[in-house]
C-alpha cells in the first residue's frame, strides 16, 4: 500500500539551525602515531593519544594506529573534536573490551564529539562472545562495541563485533561505507540520522553460540517531525543458524529503509515487529532488493511504500551529506 503520511521533507530554517555552528577543522592534519611498542616516541595507547589532544581541537589530528589487539576502552568526548582514527586494516587493527550490563557504561568505543573519523579498524565487544568464554559470564547481556552519537561521524572499511546492542547509533549525522556489523539482539539501534552503504550485516552469536531468533535494528525516531532514519543502501544481509527479523520499533515513529541490498534467508518471513507500537505510525521500507530473504509475500501488510521523489530523498547521500561533510573531510585527510 502506499502511504507517505510520515514522509516530512527537509526544511530550510531546520538547515540553517543545525549547521551555522558547525565546525570547520583546519588542515593539514595533526600526525600522531599508536605502536604497542612505543617505538619512535608514539604512544601505547589509543586512549593515551587522545588525551594528547587539547580540548576544543580545532585542527584536524590523524591518529595512525598500528597493527595490534589493544585491550582498552576508547571514549572521544564532546570536546575533542576533528580526530581522524586509522588502523592497518580491519583484521590488522582490533579494540576490544568485555565490559557489559549497561548501555552506558559497556561500549568499547565511545564517540561523542563531532567531526569523527575512523577507517581500518574493528571494534569488538567480547562478553557475550562464547569464543572468549569469560569466566563471569551469565548469559547474553548488552555488551556494546560502539556508541556514536557526534554529528559528522564517518566510519570506513571498519567493523563493530558484538551480540546484543552492537552499535549504538545513538544521534547525529553518521556515514558507514564498506563495515561489517556482528550481532543477534537489536544490534543497530539508536536515533541516528544515517546511511549504511555497502556494509555486511551478519546475525550471529559466534559458531558456538545459542540457537536464537534475533533482531538486526531498533531505530527509535520520536516524532513525526523528526528526520532520523537508518538507511541501508547496497548491503549484504546474511548469517548463521537462525533467522531474525529486519527492525523492531524502539520508538513511536521508528524509521528504516532498506534498498538495493541482497538478503539472505536468514530474515524472518514477517520481517518487521511494532513492539507494542502504532503501526500506522512506523516507516519500514524495502525496495528494489534481491536474495531469498527478499519480497516475501509474507511480510507485514503495515509496511510502508514511498513515492520516487520521497525515497529518492533518503537514498541520496544529501540524507546525511547535507553541507557536504563528507567529501570535505577526505579531502583534509587525503584519502
Amino acid at each position: 500500500m502506499h502511504n507517505s503520511k510520515n514522509f516530512i521533507p527537509f526544511s530550510f530554517l531546520i538547515l540553517i539551525f543545525r549547521f551555522s555552528n558547525a565546525l570547520d577543522c583546519s588542515s593539514p592534519p595533526k600526525v600522531i602515531d599508536v605502536n604497542q611498542s612505543g617505538q619512535g616516541g608514539s604512544f601505547t595507547t589509543i586512549q593515551s593519544a587522545i588525551d594528547s589532544i587539547p580540548v576544543t581541537n580545532t585542527q584536524w589530528t590523524h591518529i595512525r594506529i598500528s597493527a595490534g589487539t589493544y585491550t582498552e576502552t576508547v571514549f572521544i568526548a564532546k570536546n575533542r573534536p576533528c580526530i581522524f582514527l586509522e588502523g592497518a586494516g580491519s583484521s590488522s587493527t582490533i579494540v576490544q573490551a568485555s565490559n557489559h550490563d549497561t548501555m552506558s557504561t559497556s561500549p568499547t568505543l565511545t564517540s561523542l564529539a563531532e567531526d569523527i573519523i575512523a577507517k581500518d579498524i574493528t571494534f569488538q565487544n567480547t562478553y557475550n562472545n562464547p569464543g572468549f568464554a569469560h569466566a563471569n559470564a551469565v548469559g547474553i547481556l548488552p555488551a556494546l562495541a560502539a556508541k556514536v552519537e557526534g554529528d559528522r561521524s564517518a566510519f570506513y572499511n571498519c567493523a563493530f563485533k558484538g551480540v546484543q546492542d552492537t552499535l549504538w547509533d545513538r544521534s547525529g549525522l553518521h556515514y558507514y561505507n564498506n563495515c561489517y556489523i556482528q550481532g543477534a539482539i537489536d544490534f543497530i539501534f539508536g536515533d541516528g540520522q544515517s546511511i549504511y552503504e555497502k556494509c555486511t550485516i551478519n546475525v550471529t552469536t559466534g559458531i558456538d553460540g545459542p540457537i536464537i531468533d534475533g533482531v538486526i535494528t531498533a531505530q527509535k525516531r520520536e516524532s513525526m517531525d523528526s528526520t532520523t532514519g537508518f538507511v541501508f543502501k547496497e548491503c549484504t544481509i546474511s548469517g548463521t543458524k537462525w533467522k531474525a527479523e529486519l527492525g523492531r520499533a524502539y520508538g513511536p515513529y521508528s524509521r528504516v529503509i532498506i534498498a538495493n541490498s541482497y538478503l539472505s534467508d536468514i530474515v524472518r518471513p514477517e520481517g518487521w515487529s511494532t513492539w507494542g507500537k502504532s503501526e500506522e505510525n512506523l516507516v519500514y521500507v524495502e525496495v528494489n532488493n534481491t536474495g531469498s530473504g527478499a519480497n516475501n509475500p509474507n511480510r507485514v501488510k503495515w509496511m510502508k511504500t514511498l513515492s520516487e521523489d520521497e525515497l529518492k530523498s533518503f537514498l541520496d547521500i544529501s540524507y546525511v551529506d547535507i553541507d557536504g561533510w563528507i567529501a570535505k573531510q577526505r579531502k583534509a585527510n587525503n584519502f
